[in-house]
């Protein structure tokens, strides 16, 4: 695995590259924004790990401009930033996860490993046209069955299953009910955007567990798919 890091404190990139050699990653740290951007656009990366606060350009544009450019590969935004508003803000600007400072190497390494295996596997769908796989489900697009942990969910009305299968191609990304409304029921619905909260309501009551809700209220936005809260996997 490589891994660029753009950090410029020494003391996590110290520890961040102790804990890369004993596992075996091929890491590089750069500690300014700008040359940070450079080097994500031209290395080849399993994993970029950004920091928020940089000299030169800050994590969240750097992380902004990638996105932009069409980057696909997947992003963590470090930072000692905790408030909800500044999460939400990071994932909007295309970040996969986020780690708050200060944080364990073992934390840092299990959002590395599920990061990258989300990305391993949508990878694979492009050999497998219209099956979306997650930690949880397999949607398929074709058939319109959903199984969550190998077991068919059975009773999804259609819109149901839409509003699933976009929030399952879009994990963390947080949709407000408009955006929600203009892609899955689309340009030409003139119905009361609360439906959108009839219809997550719903879903949570046929999917959701005791430990994982899979689907989250961003209060004052919208709602997020999110499989990594509550899961013990």
């Amino acid at each position: 695995m490589k891994i660029l890091v753009i950090e410029d404190n020494e003391s996590v990139s110290s520890m961040i590259e102790l804990f890369f050699s004993k596992e075996g990653i091929e890491g590089e740290f750069v500690k300014d924004g700008r040359e940070g951007l450079k080097r994500a656009r031209e290395g080849s990366w399993d994993c970029l790990i950004i920091d928020w606060m940089l000299p030169g350009m800050e994590g969240i544009m750097i992380c902004r401009k990638l996105r932009a450019e069409n980057y696909s590969g997947p992003i963590i935004m470090l930072t000692a930033k905790d408030s909800e508003s500044d999460q939400v803000l990071g994932l909007e600007m295309g970040a996969d996860d986020y780690v708050t400072k200060p944080f364990s190497p073992l934390t840092l390494m299990a959002r590395i490993k599920a990061v990258t295996r989300r990305y391993s596997t949508h990878t694979a769908e492009a050999e497998q046209p219209g099956i979306v796989k997650t930690n949880h489900f397999i949607i398929n697009q074709n058939t319109r069955e959903v199984l969550l942990d190998g077991k068919p969910i059975q009773n999804l009305t259609p819109k149901e299953f839409d509003l699933l299968l976009h929030f399952a191609q879009h994990p963390k990304q947080v949709f407000s009910r408009e955006q929600l409304l203009e892609r899955v029921w689309g340009f030409d619905f003139y119905g009361d955007d609360r439906t959108v909260d009839v219809h997550i309501k719903r879903l949570r009551t046929k999917i959701a567990t005791d430990t994982q809700p899979f689907f989250h209220t961003v209060w004052g936005v919208g709602y997020r798919f999110d499989e990594t809260v509550g899961d013990s996997t």
